[in-house]
């Protein structure tokens, strides 16, 4: 339920009426907007007399949180939510650009594709040191090694980090070094690895499954902010579909589905959507225009001799060029880049 409280209230009292409603079980979560504080009670309140709430002092009125993800939904938090990760503040009018390598391979790679990234615009690193592979004989990643180079690249060239972590066990070893934790598309219903981010002090990267519906997307997002993580990024990287002639179906429909239906920020992955680097560029493009928060693009300056995703990694002059195409998209929408 939605306990919107009385515009002005004290501190003092807020706190009283959210302890009177953990006596009931409930899990108290609070925002505020226009001045007003709400809280969300949320679990199981067969025994809460809603009726008798509304004539608490203090309780301007109680409502139902119709959607199953109460927090996430725009009921209970109307405003957008903005992330402020290094330069960059993901939701707002500022554009979030991330790119790098799919996989971190080594030193000299890592620091070249920094500089790379950082000179055409980019703002956030990305990079894996886990890499979930469908063969068990494909590269995995150099683990805490990788993530070590990660870091020291994006620190050479101003950049933030974001890296995939996909296990419960990794998430103080990720956090060390990354600034955004990714939770790939395989993990997005391993529902310990959302509760252990969840628990996390770090914003949360979460990429949709490869067949989730956006309820189930928005679900496991309501996982994480459930456990008190309210920095959640959704990441559309598109859905497997009958179509064969792309790696995947890039959704475009979710970005303005789930803005609507939610306040966290959205993101687009037209690498994994696509998986043919000629396509990255055009639906990098409509993802701007249909209204996306940003973008997370792989790029490689040796894509030909990659370790992983090597066919829809952007050569560096090719990112170059897509962001510019993004800033005057951008500036149409009064956004920047």
């Amino acid at each position: 339920m939605l306990v919107l409280l009385e515009r002005g209230l004290g501190e003092s009292s807020i706190g009283d009426i959210a302890t009177r409603l953990r006596m009931f079980g409930l899990s108290i979560h609070r925002t505020d907007h226009g001045g007003q504080a709400r809280i969300g009670a949320v679990g199981e309140n067969a025994g809460v007399d809603w009726g008798a709430v509304r004539a608490w002092p203090g309780v301007a009125s109680v409502e139902k949180l119709p959607a199953p993800f109460k927090l996430v939904s725009r009921a209970f938090h109307p405003h957008d939510t903005i992330i402020s990760v290094g330069r960059c503040a993901i939701g707002s009018r500022q554009l979030a650009i991330m790119a790098g390598p799919c996989s971190v391979e080594g030193e000299e790679q890592a620091f070249t594709i920094a500089a790379a990234v950082a000179r055409a615009g980019a703002t956030i690193m990305r990079g894996g040191a886990y890499k979930p592979r469908t063969s068990p004989y494909s590269f995995q990643g150099l683990g805490e090694e990788g993530l070590k180079l990660l870091r020291r690249a994006a620190d050479a060239n101003g950049l933030a980090v974001v890296s995939e972590v996909m296990d419960s066990q990794h998430v103080p070893l990720v956090a060390r070094y990354a600034d955004i934790l990714q939770v790939g598309a395989r993990n997005m219903q391993n529902y310990a690895l959302l509760k252990e981010v969840g628990h996390a002090e770090k914003p949360v990267l979460l990429k949709r499954g490869l067949a989730a519906t956006i309820e189930e997307w928005l679900m496991s997002a309501e996982h994480i902010v459930s456990q008190g993580n309210t920095q959640v990024v959704l990441c559309e990287r598109g859905i497997r579909t009958f179509e064969t002639y792309t790696r995947n179906t890039l959704d475009l429909n979710a970005i303005p589905v789930v803005k609507e239906l939610s306040h966290l920020p959205v993101i687009v992955d037209p690498s994994h959507g696509t998986g043919i680097r000629n396509k990255v560029g055009p639906m990098a493009r409509a993802s701007i225009a249909a209204g996306a928060d940003g973008l997370i693009v792989e790029v490689h300056h040796d894509p030909d001799h990659a370790l992983s995703d090597g066919a829809q990694s952007l050569y560096p002059e090719q990112f170059e060029e897509l962001v510019g195409q993004i800033r005057t998209i951008a500036g149409v929408l009064g956004r920047t880049a």
